[in-house]
């Protein structure tokens, strides 16, 4: 009878223990504490992709303003996030946030169980070998993609109908960063958007192999404005592309689609509009998750892949930024809502058509868009990886 006691209570203390471990992993502080919350930054507020995400750090602040108190480390380098992150801990963050895409954060969060990591997905994977105290998360930017590109497919089509360029002149550039599945992903969704009003619209593409560079940005959309792109967009993380279609309209007509920010007061003359991940729902959440000592997974309103998190425009996750009413064709505005209201619907079928890809990294890799692809169905990571046959050009 006392070897069963024994064993009842050595697997009651055993239960007790594992539950604390997982308990102790998101629930860093006391309830009666202020959470100290960390941010590390990829760039500074100069910059578009920064600036849109600390625009999270500010909601966070208005939020929780007496529960609360912000860490912040900006202009911290992928390969030289370890020690910004040591010492966020050391000051003692219980969650910390990361927009940059090192491979040191997991490692971090290993070493760390009693604090809460939180890291965009961006070019990588949740894996079920991830650290229960480890969470990624990101919008499904292909929708914002999508729907400007339709916005300018209509203002292309708006400038080829008055006869202001010609029908060969149905062509589209684009600034991408590096060919990630993430920048593949967003221009192909853009084009598809814009070929759904200019069905023989092309692409032309130039990468910076940088995500950050003004002067390269700025250059390599003047390139492809030269080489005839009536539209130009972009996946980088400054405004030089807009500054160089706002220099170029004196000469040419050309219009601008931006990412993560309005560029509108930069390039009044060409900026169209603009779309970027709102990542306030996520960072607002996740905060309010550790507070009330619930898992972030549970809290958080988006779709759950294991410890990552994603949502689009149904969720607000994803934003369509201001609309230059003074440039854009007749109904674009109308066209967006209904767009909008389509994908928190569910029935925006993207990554669909009569279209065959190949794997830029593999020409043995193909697919079939006949059958159709979707994005983000198992990870928040951007999966699309396929440059679309005789309509996408690569030029560098």
């Amino acid at each position: 009878m006392k070897k069963y006691y024994i064993t009842t209570l050595l697997v009651s203390l055993t239960v007790l223990l594992a539950f604390s471990f997982v308990y102790d992993a998101w629930t860093p502080q006391a309830a009666d504490e202020t959470l100290k919350v960390g941010f590390i930054y990829e760039n500074d507020g100069s910059t578009p992709f920064t600036y849109s995400f600390m625009l999270a750090q500010e909601a966070l602040e208005r939020l929780y303003p007496d529960q609360v108190h912000i860490l912040s480390r900006s202009n911290v380098r992928a390969s030289e996030t370890e020690e910004p992150l040591r010492e966020l801990v050391k000051k003692g963050c219980g969650v910390i946030f990361v927009n940059n895409d090192s491979t040191q954060v997991r490692e971090m969060a290993r070493e760390y169980p009693k604090v809460t990591f939180c890291q965009i997905s961006v070019g990588s994977d949740a894996s079920s070998a991830d650290p229960a105290n480890y969470h990624t998360f990101s919008g499904e930017i292909y929708q914002g993609r999508y729907v400007c590109g339709v916005a300018a497919g209509m203002k292309l089509k708006q400038l080829m109908d008055s006869g202001v360029i010609g029908p060969d002149k149905a062509l589209v550039g684009f600034v991408g960063a590096f060919p990630t599945a993430e920048v593949i992903s967003g221009y192909t969704a853009f084009l598809l958007g814009v070929r759904s009003v200019v069905p023989n619209a092309t692409m032309k593409v130039r990468y910076t192999n940088t995500w950050s560079s003004y002067t390269k940005e700025k250059a390599a959309a003047e390139a492809l404005i030269r080489e005839g792109c009536a539209v130009i967009s972009q996946h980088t993380n400054t405004t030089g592309p807009a500054v160089a279609c706002e220099e170029a309209s004196a000469f040419l007509t050309v219009i601008h689609v931006g990412y993560n920010q309005s560029m509108i007061d930069l390039a009044p003359s060409v900026s169209l509009l603009s779309t970027r991940i709102n990542w306030t729902p996520y960072v607002t959440g996740a905060v309010g998750a550790v507070l009330a000592h619930r898992p972030i997974e549970k809290t958080v309103d988006g779709a759950v892949h294991g410890n990552d998190m994603s949502a689009g425009l149904d969720k607000n996750w994803v934003e369509i930024l201001e609309l230059n009413q003074s440039i854009a064709a007749e109904g674009t505005a109308e066209k967006i809502a209904q767009l909008t209201e389509a994908f928190r619907k569910g029935s925006v079928s993207v990554f669909k058509g009569n279209y065959t890809g190949t794997n830029p990294e593999n020409p043995a890799d193909t697919i079939d868009l006949n059958k159709g692809y979707i994005e983000n169905e198992k990870s928040s990571a951007p999966s699309f990886h396929y440059v679309l046959d005789g309509v996408i050009e690569i030029e560098n």
